[in-house]
């Protein structure tokens, strides 16, 4: 595989590493697949139960090169994060049941919150170096008071990595039990593990192992290996049916990400495999090209004719080419092949408003809702509510749709604004201007801090 594209290896850099990448997810490319979602919680979900986590936590597709995983904890539950970069850079399903078993591994041993615990622990020997520094200088000693700060700082990231080296080796422990209970090769693991270690050999032999936060690949090798070897499920291959998803997603993948000349480099032209022609459509339509796109996509629904997702990429490619009325057949059609995808319903949604045809807009509607019941944090499908209504005149429930988005975009001022508005002219009593009162109640206070 082509590796220009793909930035520093980052996988499993620990608690502290990934909460800075959390904070920072609004940087990332936060991508919305159906496919690749289902294929991700198809493995998530056995992992979890053996686990004994309730709710499943939930994983999502972030869009960037970094090879990188981790686990976290939001307002609604737990999460793990898995990067474009670790999906497309793995060569086997196993390999990212693996990743996932390990980041589940964190989230069943409780790490996401003694994680906040060693924070606090390793800051407290930085404050007080930076106390003591800060003296230092204004007592005219400059060079003893930057050393001493630096001393500090050195002393809370050696603390702060030992504590999460542990909770590493504990996560690749709990991972593979997980992935013996679920009767699941831990190959796969063992194989990632050794890719690292090789990296480390060929681009970090000065690393001190004991500077980062993780164990060396060596170690996790070595530590692992006992265990795979004592595993009945060692020899268990990827079915051909998971095999032909994994590596279909990786060529959707390939083929949106990636730059046009290392996705055709991974897929050339000359290949006519099934995931070839799945990444040449999704590069053409990025060149775009859309004849040929529309070309490489009907090719694979003649063969695949109940493949849910080649239908919503010919509907895209016709969306993309401003006939969404030509779009709207195919969306339906991976509607009714996927009902309970809450995405496939908003891509349906949308090209239903964007024909500006007033009779389409109860269908619209009806669609978000269904979507809304799934998902009832998408700010892009409130947004897309909201024009609904406001096609049908419906400016009360516009405004209420319009502060649900605001709401769940973080903005608490404007979705105090539009909550008073909806409130004002929806009928008392009802459960729309009720939600609109637990807007403003719960908007109200943190529009004045942000105000603030």
């Amino acid at each position: 595989m082509p590796k220009s594209g793909f930035r520093k290896l980052a996988f499993a850099t620990g608690f502290a590493a990934a909460l800075a990448v959390y904070a920072a997810t609004p940087a990332f490319a936060q991508l919305r697949d159906t496919e690749t979602e289902e294929m991700l919680n198809s493995y998530e979900r056995p992992l979890a139960r053996a686990a004994g986590l309730d709710p499943v936590p939930r994983v999502w597709l972030v869009g960037d090169n970094i090879i990188n995983a981790f686990a976290t904890y939001g307002d609604n539950g737990e999460n793990i994060f898995i990067f474009s970069g670790i999906l497309l850079w793995l060569q086997k399903p196993n390999e990212l049941i693996g990743v996932m078993a390990h980041e589940t591994g964190h989230i069943s041993a409780g790490h996401l919150s003694r994680g906040q615990y060693g924070m606090k622990k390793a800051m407290i020997p930085m404050l007080l170096s930076l106390i003591a520094g800060v003296g230092a200088m204004i007592a005219g000693a400059g060079e003893a008071g930057m050393a001493i700060m630096g001393l500090g700082q050195a002393y809370a990231m050696g603390q702060m990595a030992a504590f999460t080296r542990v909770q590493e080796s504990t996560a690749d422990q709990i991972a593979a039990r997980l992935l013996l209970a679920t009767h699941q090769s831990p190959m796969g693991m063992y194989r990632t593990f050794q890719r690292f270690a090789n990296e480390e050999a060929m681009s970090a032999y000065k690393l001190d192992k004991f500077a980062v936060d993780h164990p060396s690949g060596q170690d996790r090798v070595f530590d692992l290996n006992d265990v795979v070897e004592a595993s009945p499920y060692r020899e268990v291959q990827d079915s051909p049916e998971v095999l032909h998803t994994f590596q279909m997603v990786q060529a959707k993948l390939a083929g949106f990400i990636l730059p046009v000349k290392e996705a055709l480099a991974r897929y050339p032209e000359s290949d006519t495999s099934e995931p070839a022609r799945y990444a040449h459509a999704m590069v053409y339509m990025r060149q775009p090209n859309f004849q040929k796109a529309l070309a490489a996509i009907n090719s694979l629904i003649a063969e695949e004719p109940n493949n849910p997702y080649f239908y919503e990429a010919r509907g895209q490619i016709y969306v993309s080419l401003a006939k969404p009325a030509l779009a709207i057949p195919d969306y339906q059609k991976s509607v009714s092949l996927r009902p309970q995808a809450p995405q496939l319903r908003l891509a349906l949604a949308t090209a239903q408003l964007a024909t500006d045809n007033p009779s389409l807009a109860p269908t619209a509607l009806q669609n978000l809702k269904a979507a809304l019941l799934v998902e009832d944090g998408d700010p892009f499908t409130w947004y897309q509510t909201a024009q609904a209504y406001s096609t049908l005149q419906n400016e009360p429930m516009a405004n209420l749709a319009t502060a649900e988005l605001w709401y769940n975009v973080g903005d608490m001022r404007k979705a105090l604004v539009f909550a008073t508005r909806a409130r004002g002219k929806l009928p008392q009593g009802t459960p729309d201007w009720q939600r609109a009162g637990d807007i403003i109640g719960a908007a109200a206070p943190l529009a004045a801090q942000q105000r603030g």
